[in-house]
Protein backbone atom coordinates (compact mmCIF):
# COMPACT_ATOMS: atom_id res chain seq x y z
CA UNK A 1 0.00 0.00 0.00
CA UNK A 2 1.08 3.23 -0.71
CA UNK A 3 1.65 5.76 2.61
CA UNK A 4 -0.44 8.54 3.51
CA UNK A 5 0.07 11.36 4.55
CA UNK A 6 -2.35 12.57 7.54
CA UNK A 7 -2.51 15.97 8.79
CA UNK A 8 -3.58 15.45 12.99
CA UNK A 9 -3.66 18.60 15.41
CA UNK A 10 -3.29 18.31 19.21
CA UNK A 11 -2.54 20.88 22.21
CA UNK A 12 0.04 20.30 24.44
CA UNK A 13 -1.11 18.04 27.03
CA UNK A 14 0.15 14.64 28.66
CA UNK A 15 -3.56 12.97 27.19
CA UNK A 16 -1.79 13.85 23.63
CA UNK A 17 0.57 10.80 24.29
CA UNK A 18 -1.45 8.29 22.30
CA UNK A 19 -1.44 10.53 19.33
CA UNK A 20 2.41 11.04 19.39
CA UNK A 21 3.57 7.63 20.50
CA UNK A 22 1.61 6.44 17.55
CA UNK A 23 4.12 8.53 15.54
CA UNK A 24 7.13 8.14 17.60
CA UNK A 25 7.19 3.93 18.22
CA UNK A 26 6.22 3.48 14.69
CA UNK A 27 2.47 2.42 14.84
CA UNK A 28 1.15 4.55 12.56
CA UNK A 29 3.81 3.69 9.80
CA UNK A 30 3.17 0.17 10.47
CA UNK A 31 -0.54 1.27 9.33
CA UNK A 32 0.87 3.18 6.03
CA UNK A 33 0.69 6.22 7.86
CA UNK A 34 2.63 8.99 7.71
CA UNK A 35 1.03 10.94 10.61
CA UNK A 36 2.40 14.40 10.38
CA UNK A 37 1.48 16.73 13.71
CA UNK A 38 0.17 19.96 14.34
CA UNK A 39 1.34 21.61 17.54
CA UNK A 40 -1.43 24.00 17.99
CA UNK A 41 -2.16 26.61 20.15
CA UNK A 42 -5.81 26.52 21.73
CA UNK A 43 -8.48 24.59 21.47
CA UNK A 44 -10.66 27.25 18.86
CA UNK A 45 -8.25 27.42 16.16
CA UNK A 46 -7.71 23.52 16.67
CA UNK A 47 -11.82 23.07 16.24
CA UNK A 48 -11.72 25.89 12.87
CA UNK A 49 -8.54 23.89 11.31
CA UNK A 50 -10.62 20.69 11.65
CA UNK A 51 -14.03 21.89 10.54
CA UNK A 52 -12.59 24.03 7.70
CA UNK A 53 -10.37 20.75 6.36
CA UNK A 54 -6.97 22.08 7.23
CA UNK A 55 -6.64 19.18 9.46
CA UNK A 56 -7.88 15.46 8.75
CA UNK A 57 -8.20 14.73 12.43
CA UNK A 58 -7.16 15.79 15.81
CA UNK A 59 -7.36 15.01 19.50
CA UNK A 60 -10.64 17.43 20.62
CA UNK A 61 -12.01 17.80 23.95
CA UNK A 62 -14.72 15.38 24.23
CA UNK A 63 -17.62 17.82 23.95
CA UNK A 64 -15.94 19.48 20.65
CA UNK A 65 -17.70 17.23 18.40
CA UNK A 66 -21.24 17.58 19.90
CA UNK A 67 -21.38 21.17 19.75
CA UNK A 68 -19.32 21.81 16.21
CA UNK A 69 -22.10 19.43 15.07
CA UNK A 70 -24.85 21.95 16.44
CA UNK A 71 -23.33 24.27 15.41
CA UNK A 72 -23.02 26.31 18.84
CA UNK A 73 -19.75 28.36 18.68
CA UNK A 74 -19.86 29.91 15.49
CA UNK A 75 -18.88 27.10 13.92
CA UNK A 76 -21.71 24.01 12.16
CA UNK A 77 -19.58 20.94 10.49
CA UNK A 78 -20.76 17.36 11.33
CA UNK A 79 -17.70 15.98 13.53
CA UNK A 80 -17.59 12.01 14.49
CA UNK A 81 -15.65 10.48 16.93
CA UNK A 82 -13.73 7.36 16.19
CA UNK A 83 -12.26 6.55 19.78
CA UNK A 84 -12.12 8.39 23.19
CA UNK A 85 -8.14 9.07 23.31
CA UNK A 86 -8.40 9.07 27.01
CA UNK A 87 -10.04 9.56 30.49
CA UNK A 88 -9.81 11.38 33.50
CA UNK A 89 -6.45 13.86 33.73
CA UNK A 90 -7.66 16.95 34.98
CA UNK A 91 -7.31 18.68 38.20
CA UNK A 92 -9.26 21.56 40.19
CA UNK A 93 -7.08 24.48 41.62
CA UNK A 94 -7.69 27.73 43.50
CA UNK A 95 -5.61 30.37 44.36
CA UNK A 96 -3.51 31.18 47.21
CA UNK A 97 -5.70 33.70 48.67
CA UNK A 98 -8.51 31.43 48.50
CA UNK A 99 -6.86 28.36 49.47
CA UNK A 100 -5.90 30.49 52.97
CA UNK A 101 -10.10 30.77 53.36
CA UNK A 102 -10.58 27.46 52.54
CA UNK A 103 -8.31 26.25 54.86
CA UNK A 104 -10.11 28.08 58.19
CA UNK A 105 -12.79 25.75 58.12
CA UNK A 106 -11.64 22.58 55.94
CA UNK A 107 -9.24 20.17 56.99
CA UNK A 108 -10.32 17.47 54.46
CA UNK A 109 -7.86 15.63 52.00
CA UNK A 110 -7.87 15.51 47.98
CA UNK A 111 -10.03 13.10 47.52
CA UNK A 112 -13.08 14.74 50.10
CA UNK A 113 -15.09 16.14 46.70
CA UNK A 114 -18.12 17.17 48.64
CA UNK A 115 -16.51 18.79 51.57
CA UNK A 116 -13.84 20.74 49.06
CA UNK A 117 -16.67 21.95 47.18
CA UNK A 118 -19.30 23.50 50.32
CA UNK A 119 -15.37 25.02 51.76
CA UNK A 120 -15.25 26.59 47.90
CA UNK A 121 -18.78 28.16 47.63
CA UNK A 122 -18.52 29.38 51.33
CA UNK A 123 -15.31 31.07 50.75
CA UNK A 124 -14.81 32.08 46.99
CA UNK A 125 -16.36 35.55 46.53
CA UNK A 126 -19.48 36.14 43.77
CA UNK A 127 -19.17 35.24 40.89
CA UNK A 128 -16.74 32.77 41.49
CA UNK A 129 -14.21 33.12 38.10
CA UNK A 130 -13.60 29.90 36.97
CA UNK A 131 -10.48 29.09 34.27
CA UNK A 132 -11.48 26.57 31.74
CA UNK A 133 -9.79 25.59 28.24
CA UNK A 134 -12.60 26.39 26.17
CA UNK A 135 -16.48 26.81 26.40
CA UNK A 136 -17.12 23.16 25.03
CA UNK A 137 -15.04 20.99 27.42
CA UNK A 138 -15.54 18.30 29.60
CA UNK A 139 -13.66 20.80 32.56
CA UNK A 140 -16.37 22.88 32.46
CA UNK A 141 -19.22 20.13 32.61
CA UNK A 142 -17.39 18.69 35.54
CA UNK A 143 -17.07 22.12 37.31
CA UNK A 144 -20.44 23.10 37.11
CA UNK A 145 -21.91 19.40 37.85
CA UNK A 146 -19.82 19.46 40.96
CA UNK A 147 -21.24 22.78 42.29
CA UNK A 148 -24.75 22.32 41.10
CA UNK A 149 -24.60 19.58 43.52
CA UNK A 150 -23.25 21.02 46.08
CA UNK A 151 -25.55 23.48 46.19
CA UNK A 152 -23.84 26.60 44.12
CA UNK A 153 -26.78 28.14 41.45
CA UNK A 154 -23.88 28.52 38.56
CA UNK A 155 -26.23 30.81 36.43
CA UNK A 156 -25.57 33.53 39.30
CA UNK A 157 -22.51 32.67 40.78
CA UNK A 158 -20.01 31.01 38.18
CA UNK A 159 -18.08 33.54 36.02
CA UNK A 160 -16.36 31.12 33.44
CA UNK A 161 -13.42 32.15 31.86
CA UNK A 162 -11.81 30.59 28.53
CA UNK A 163 -8.55 30.31 29.08
CA UNK A 164 -5.51 27.70 27.05
CA UNK A 165 -3.97 25.68 29.33
CA UNK A 166 -0.41 26.88 29.30
CA UNK A 167 -2.03 30.36 29.90
CA UNK A 168 -3.76 29.12 33.61
CA UNK A 169 -0.81 30.35 35.42
CA UNK A 170 -0.10 33.75 34.21
CA UNK A 171 -4.52 34.09 34.56
CA UNK A 172 -4.28 33.48 38.11
CA UNK A 173 -0.21 35.70 38.84
CA UNK A 174 -2.84 38.69 37.25
CA UNK A 175 -6.08 37.82 39.47
CA UNK A 176 -8.42 37.62 36.45
CA UNK A 177 -9.49 33.88 38.04
CA UNK A 178 -10.18 32.61 41.81
CA UNK A 179 -9.88 28.76 40.62
CA UNK A 180 -9.12 26.66 37.40
CA UNK A 181 -9.73 23.16 35.85
CA UNK A 182 -7.09 22.19 33.43
CA UNK A 183 -5.23 18.87 31.91
CA UNK A 184 -1.68 18.32 33.11
CA UNK A 185 0.91 19.50 33.30
CA UNK A 186 -0.86 23.25 33.09
CA UNK A 187 -2.13 22.23 36.34
CA UNK A 188 1.35 21.50 37.81
CA UNK A 189 2.90 24.30 36.30
CA UNK A 190 0.41 26.46 37.76
CA UNK A 191 1.26 25.50 40.90
CA UNK A 192 5.10 26.00 40.17
CA UNK A 193 4.85 29.25 39.00
CA UNK A 194 2.23 31.09 41.17
CA UNK A 195 2.03 29.14 44.54
CA UNK A 196 -1.81 28.35 44.00
CA UNK A 197 -2.85 24.75 45.33
CA UNK A 198 -4.75 21.56 44.08
CA UNK A 199 -7.72 20.93 45.66
CA UNK A 200 -8.94 18.05 43.79
CA UNK A 201 -8.42 15.68 40.92
CA UNK A 202 -11.09 15.37 37.92
CA UNK A 203 -11.68 11.81 38.26
CA UNK A 204 -12.97 12.33 41.87
CA UNK A 205 -15.80 13.95 40.17
CA UNK A 206 -16.79 11.46 37.58
CA UNK A 207 -14.52 8.39 38.20
CA UNK A 208 -14.18 7.76 34.06
CA UNK A 209 -15.23 11.12 32.26
CA UNK A 210 -14.17 10.94 28.65
CA UNK A 211 -11.68 13.32 28.36
CA UNK A 212 -10.30 13.95 24.46
CA UNK A 213 -11.59 11.87 21.42
CA UNK A 214 -10.02 10.96 18.38
CA UNK A 215 -12.13 13.11 15.70
CA UNK A 216 -12.47 13.65 11.99
CA UNK A 217 -15.21 15.78 9.73
CA UNK A 218 -17.79 12.77 8.73
CA UNK A 219 -17.20 13.76 4.95
CA UNK A 220 -13.37 12.60 5.19
CA UNK A 221 -13.73 9.66 6.95
CA UNK A 222 -16.44 8.89 4.25
CA UNK A 223 -13.81 9.33 1.87
CA UNK A 224 -10.39 8.45 3.20
CA UNK A 225 -11.80 5.04 5.34
CA UNK A 226 -8.77 3.26 4.96
CA UNK A 227 -6.67 6.30 6.41
CA UNK A 228 -9.29 6.56 9.11
CA UNK A 229 -9.05 3.35 10.18
CA UNK A 230 -5.25 3.11 10.34
CA UNK A 231 -5.05 6.32 12.32
CA UNK A 232 -7.98 4.39 14.75
CA UNK A 233 -5.60 1.32 14.94
CA UNK A 234 -2.55 3.46 15.44
CA UNK A 235 -3.84 5.37 18.28
CA UNK A 236 -5.52 2.13 19.89
CA UNK A 237 -2.28 0.59 19.55
CA UNK A 238 -0.11 3.11 21.30
CA UNK A 239 -2.72 3.50 23.60
CA UNK A 240 -2.00 -0.16 24.44
CA UNK A 241 1.40 0.36 24.06
CA UNK A 242 1.28 3.36 26.85
CA UNK A 243 -0.44 1.20 29.69
CA UNK A 244 2.55 -0.54 30.10
CA UNK A 245 3.67 0.51 33.68
CA UNK A 246 7.13 0.06 31.92
CA UNK A 247 7.18 2.29 28.88
CA UNK A 248 5.88 4.53 31.17
CA UNK A 249 9.43 6.61 31.33
CA UNK A 250 9.95 6.70 27.25
CA UNK A 251 6.20 8.19 27.50
CA UNK A 252 7.76 11.04 29.66
CA UNK A 253 10.82 11.30 27.79
CA UNK A 254 9.32 11.47 24.63
CA UNK A 255 6.00 13.71 25.33
CA UNK A 256 8.76 16.56 27.51
CA UNK A 257 10.17 16.96 23.76
CA UNK A 258 9.72 20.56 22.66
CA UNK A 259 7.64 19.91 19.73
CA UNK A 260 5.00 18.48 22.22
CA UNK A 261 4.66 18.96 25.83
CA UNK A 262 7.92 20.83 26.14
CA UNK A 263 8.13 20.20 29.70
CA UNK A 264 10.30 18.79 32.34
CA UNK A 265 9.84 14.89 31.71
CA UNK A 266 9.97 14.24 35.49
CA UNK A 267 6.40 16.53 35.74
CA UNK A 268 4.56 14.53 32.65
CA UNK A 269 5.48 11.41 34.48
CA UNK A 270 3.54 12.53 37.57
CA UNK A 271 1.19 13.11 35.66
CA UNK A 272 1.17 9.33 33.98
CA UNK A 273 1.47 7.58 37.39
CA UNK A 274 -0.85 9.66 39.48
CA UNK A 275 1.70 10.98 42.21
CA UNK A 276 0.18 14.35 41.82
CA UNK A 277 2.04 17.40 43.94
CA UNK A 278 -0.73 19.78 45.12
CA UNK A 279 1.46 22.51 46.60
CA UNK A 280 4.67 24.43 46.53
CA UNK A 281 5.70 22.18 49.18
CA UNK A 282 5.71 19.17 47.60
CA UNK A 283 2.87 17.93 49.16
CA UNK A 284 2.52 14.97 47.22
CA UNK A 285 -0.70 12.66 46.75
CA UNK A 286 -1.44 9.23 44.35
CA UNK A 287 -4.22 9.39 42.78
CA UNK A 288 -5.64 6.39 41.24
CA UNK A 289 -5.83 6.30 37.61
CA UNK A 290 -5.99 9.74 37.41
CA UNK A 291 -5.18 9.27 33.60
CA UNK A 292 -6.44 6.65 31.88
CA UNK A 293 -5.55 5.61 28.07
CA UNK A 294 -6.61 1.72 27.88
CA UNK A 295 -8.03 0.34 30.55
CA UNK A 296 -11.75 -0.70 30.88
CA UNK A 297 -12.82 0.34 27.78
CA UNK A 298 -11.65 3.73 28.16
CA UNK A 299 -11.16 4.29 24.52
CA UNK A 300 -15.14 3.24 23.34
CA UNK A 301 -17.13 6.02 22.05
CA UNK A 302 -19.97 5.18 24.64
CA UNK A 303 -23.42 6.49 23.06
CA UNK A 304 -24.98 7.03 26.49
CA UNK A 305 -22.05 9.89 27.29
CA UNK A 306 -22.19 12.00 24.37
CA UNK A 307 -25.93 11.97 25.27
CA UNK A 308 -25.07 12.78 28.73
CA UNK A 309 -22.85 16.22 27.00
CA UNK A 310 -25.53 16.96 24.72
CA UNK A 311 -28.59 16.96 27.54
CA UNK A 312 -26.18 19.72 29.80
CA UNK A 313 -25.36 21.51 26.16
CA UNK A 314 -28.80 22.06 25.32
CA UNK A 315 -29.95 23.14 28.18
CA UNK A 316 -27.75 25.81 28.79
CA UNK A 317 -27.86 26.45 24.90
CA UNK A 318 -31.81 26.58 24.18
CA UNK A 319 -31.39 23.48 22.03
CA UNK A 320 -34.53 21.09 21.35
CA UNK A 321 -33.01 18.19 23.87
CA UNK A 322 -34.38 15.67 21.88
CA UNK A 323 -32.59 16.83 18.23
CA UNK A 324 -29.52 17.45 21.07
CA UNK A 325 -29.17 13.68 21.49
CA UNK A 326 -29.58 12.76 18.52
CA UNK A 327 -27.00 14.45 16.85
CA UNK A 328 -24.50 14.10 19.73
CA UNK A 329 -25.39 10.00 19.75
CA UNK A 330 -24.84 9.86 15.81
CA UNK A 331 -21.43 11.86 16.34
CA UNK A 332 -20.02 8.93 18.84
CA UNK A 333 -19.28 6.04 16.31
CA UNK A 334 -19.31 3.29 17.93
CA UNK A 335 -20.41 1.16 14.73
CA UNK A 336 -16.64 2.39 13.20
CA UNK A 337 -15.22 1.27 16.20
CA UNK A 338 -16.05 -1.29 16.17
CA UNK A 339 -14.88 -2.10 11.98
CA UNK A 340 -12.13 -0.56 12.76
CA UNK A 341 -10.85 -3.10 15.64
CA UNK A 342 -11.84 -5.69 13.54
CA UNK A 343 -8.30 -6.57 11.94
CA UNK A 344 -7.01 -6.39 15.61
CA UNK A 345 -9.00 -9.34 16.84
CA UNK A 346 -9.92 -7.46 19.96
CA UNK A 347 -12.83 -7.85 21.85
CA UNK A 348 -15.67 -5.10 22.36
CA UNK A 349 -18.58 -4.22 24.45
CA UNK A 350 -21.83 -5.82 23.34
CA UNK A 351 -23.93 -2.38 23.62
CA UNK A 352 -23.43 1.08 22.42
CA UNK A 353 -25.11 2.57 25.64
CA UNK A 354 -25.10 2.19 28.98
CA UNK A 355 -26.30 3.46 32.36
CA UNK A 356 -23.58 5.99 32.90
CA UNK A 357 -22.08 6.16 36.90
CA UNK A 358 -23.76 2.74 38.16
CA UNK A 359 -20.69 0.93 38.60
CA UNK A 360 -18.52 1.24 42.03
CA UNK A 361 -15.81 -1.31 41.30
CA UNK A 362 -14.59 -3.06 37.76
CA UNK A 363 -17.49 -5.11 36.68
CA UNK A 364 -17.23 -8.02 34.29
CA UNK A 365 -19.94 -7.84 31.41
CA UNK A 366 -21.04 -8.89 28.04
CA UNK A 367 -19.22 -8.37 25.15
CA UNK A 368 -19.03 -9.18 21.64
CA UNK A 369 -16.83 -12.22 22.45
CA UNK A 370 -17.73 -13.20 26.19
CA UNK A 371 -17.09 -11.09 28.86
CA UNK A 372 -14.70 -7.57 29.31
CA UNK A 373 -14.08 -5.65 32.60
CA UNK A 374 -16.07 -2.38 32.58
CA UNK A 375 -15.74 0.28 35.30
CA UNK A 376 -15.53 1.66 38.24
CA UNK A 377 -17.44 5.16 36.60
CA UNK A 378 -19.12 6.29 39.22
CA UNK A 379 -20.30 9.87 39.57
CA UNK A 380 -19.25 11.46 43.22
CA UNK A 381 -22.81 12.22 44.15
CA UNK A 382 -24.51 8.80 43.43
CA UNK A 383 -25.98 9.66 40.77
CA UNK A 384 -26.54 8.07 37.11
CA UNK A 385 -27.77 8.56 34.01
CA UNK A 386 -29.97 6.61 31.70
CA UNK A 387 -30.87 8.09 28.47
CA UNK A 388 -32.17 6.33 25.97
CA UNK A 389 -31.57 8.88 23.40
CA UNK A 390 -35.09 9.61 22.48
Amino acid sequence: MTTSDLNCGFLPLVDCASLVIAKEIGFAAEENINLVLHREPTWSLIRDKLAFGHLDAALVLSPLPIATSLGIGGVAERLDVLSVASANGNVVGVSKALQVRMERDFEGDFFSTYDIGKSLIKNAKRPLRFGVPFPFSMHKELVLYWLEACGLDTVQGVEMRTIAPSLMSDAIKANEIDAFCVGEPWGSVTIQNTGAHLVLPGSSIWTLAPEKVLAARNKWILENYEAAGGLFRATWRAAKWISDPNNLMAVAEILSRSQYVNVPAAVIDRALTGRIVTDQRGTEVQVPRFLEFFNAQARFPWRSQAIWIANRLSARHGLNPVTARRVARDCFRSDLYREFIAPLGEDTPGASEKIEGMLKTSTPVGSAKGKIVLGPDYFFDGEFFDFDGS
